[in-house]
């Protein structure tokens, strides 16, 4: 069995957290500038080859209606490129509406103090989403 990887991309970010092989535990493992996008497709892969990684989850951010925006067209198509990249291992897409939110008040929760560090708040979305999947798949 292979671990299981989540980004949450955004614009100049991209949060990145990982299963452990039995798909129960969920781990954020850092977060990933944007740009230049040559050096974050060679970091990613890093990543997926140093984690064993057989699948690669994408939190795509629709709007509230379930439409999918200027933003979930940018999820689209930075994951053509890691696909073109990575081309053995699927890519899925989970929806990630609201995961911000959540996961600022996670951080709040646990008095974690994000306001100078938002890469924290990607990594915390990534986290839920990859846990809102691996339920949905072993329910």
């Amino acid at each position: 069995m292979h671990k299981v990887l989540c980004l949450d991309v955004g614009t100049k970010r991209i949060g990145v957290a990982v299963s452990d092989f039995l798909h129960i535990t969920v781990t954020g493992l850092c977060c990933v500038n944007r740009v230049p996008e040559h050096e974050v497709l060679s970091e990613l892969k890093g990543i997926i080859a140093d984690n064993k990684i057989g699948k690669i989850i994408i939190g795509l951010p629709k709007n509230m209606d379930g439409s999918e925006g200027v933003q979930a067209n940018d999820c689209r198509n930075f994951a053509k490129v890691l696909q073109e990249g990575i081309k053995n291992i699927p890519i899925e897409f989970e929806d990630e509406r609201l995961t911000s939110d959540l996961a600022e008040e996670n951080l709040r929760e646990r008095k974690i103090d994000f306001r100078k560090n938002k890469g924290l708040v990607d990594i915390e979305s990534a986290c839920i989403i990859l846990e809102q999947y691996l339920a949905r798949q072993n329910s």
